[in-house]
């Protein structure tokens, strides 16, 4: 491909070559020539399509924000011809990244390694590789992509908080999935009959259906939960570093509780975002759900959404502006503990009846002021 100079260049040396043609004068045909066989040796220079296999690692795929990530690639000369040292730019998100490769000999393969940058949540696309060729005079460059993409999922970063109590006996065990008392009146899934299961929760039209024996899940519904109200409009946070903070706050609330084996479900003004019954598989579905959570421009009454799950346990609003927690407020007799954690408030607000109100500038104020808020 032709640079912007390289078609000045040509344009140039067309309008000489015609004008000099057209009246006579040798030299500016002369210098006409002489660009347009610049352009065409640009061309050429750049047409030599280096034979390489590249194979690319994110180490880790999975990292909370702020923490290191590694890309890793693994860089062969399929050609016959020794490669010299290139500069190519691994793409990653909505940027790039600089990758010097060293000399490559035929059949040789060299590994090369660069940091990834975790500063913002979410998912970042890595790759392909692209390998920039291009003349000395900058007339023209050509652009080659080697390897498959990769994705690299930033996670809100977490502290550790304990359960919030809801006023319920807390189950020894805490409820799981897989583990939680069986015998109580609440279906949460069907699964496969193994021996030992009680032959009275076998479904038998799921059964005949599958060709399987099918029974049903009974979990204990009464346990305590931890609903969690993420505010995700824009108008509430003054900056996109709150909304990271609001998100590393819910996450960290979200987590602490189900990592004790209890039920945890978050909600934003759009709805349901996760629920889970709590344990260690759950913390990393919520931790994936919420790395993808982003802000919206459209007006949501979040807590509006909490109206309609089942009431009981402990209510957590996270927001960044002052017209939530009134709502939240509201709900005091739906649930049995009411907290909201209010992102870099500009001025301390005042109390409500029956509510929590923990104002944060970062997680280390969080971890502080939840202590107070669990006793």
């Amino acid at each position: 491909m032709l640079t912007p100079v390289g078609w000045g260049v040509a344009a140039a040396s067309a309008v000489l070559y015609a004008g000099g043609a057209l009246l006579g004068y040798p030299e500016p045909v002369a210098l006409a020539v002489g660009g347009l066989l610049a352009v065409v040796a640009a061309l050429l220079w750049t047409l030599p399509q280096p034979r390489l296999t590249v194979e690319r690692e994110i180490t880790p795929l999975r990292v909370a924000r702020g923490e290191p990530a590694d890309g890793v690639l693994h860089v062969t000369n399929t050609g016959r011809a020794r490669r010299a040292g290139m500069r190519a730019y691994d793409a990653c998100g909505d940027g790039r990244i600089e990758v010097r490769v060293p000399v490559l000999r035929p059949g040789a393969t060299e590994t090369v390694d660069y940091r990834l940058p975790t500063e913002r949540r979410g998912e970042i696309p890595v790759g392909p590789l692209r390998l920039v060729r291009a003349d000395p005079f900058g007339l023209a460059r050509r652009v080659r992509e080697y390897g498959e993409p990769r994705t690299l999922l930033v996670r809100p970063k977490t502290i550790p908080l304990p359960l919030l109590p809801s006023g319920r006996n807390h189950h020894l065990e805490g409820p799981t999935s897989d583990t939680a008392p069986a015998g109580t009146v609440t279906f949460h899934a069907l699964r496969e009959y193994v021996v030992g299961d009680d032959l009275r929760h076998i479904h038998w039209r799921s059964s005949a259906r599958t060709g399987t024996l099918m029974v049903r899940q009974l979990v204990d519904a009464s346990m305590p939960q931890t609903t969690i109200v993420v505010d995700t409009g824009a108008a509430a946070y003054a900056e996109p570093d709150d909304f990271e903070l609001a998100i590393d706050a819910a996450a960290s609330v979200a987590a602490g509780a189900a990592r004790m084996n209890f039920p945890v479900r978050v909600l934003t003004g759009e709805g349901p975002l996760v629920e889970t019954r709590g344990g260690a598989h759950d913390v990393e579905a919520i931790l994936d759900r919420l790395a993808r959570l982003s802000r919206t421009d459209v007006a949501h009454a979040a807590v509006e959404v909490a109206r309609r799950v089942r009431a009981g346990g402990a209510l957590v609003l996270v927001t960044g502006g002052r017209g939530e927690i009134s709502g939240a407020a509201a709900l005091r007799r739906r649930f049995d503990r009411v907290v909201c954690v209010r992102i870099r408030p500009e001025a301390p607000g005042p109390g409500l009846p029956g509510v929590a109100l923990i104002e944060i500038s970062d997680l280390e104020e969080l971890r502080a002021a939840w202590k107070g808020a669990a006793r």
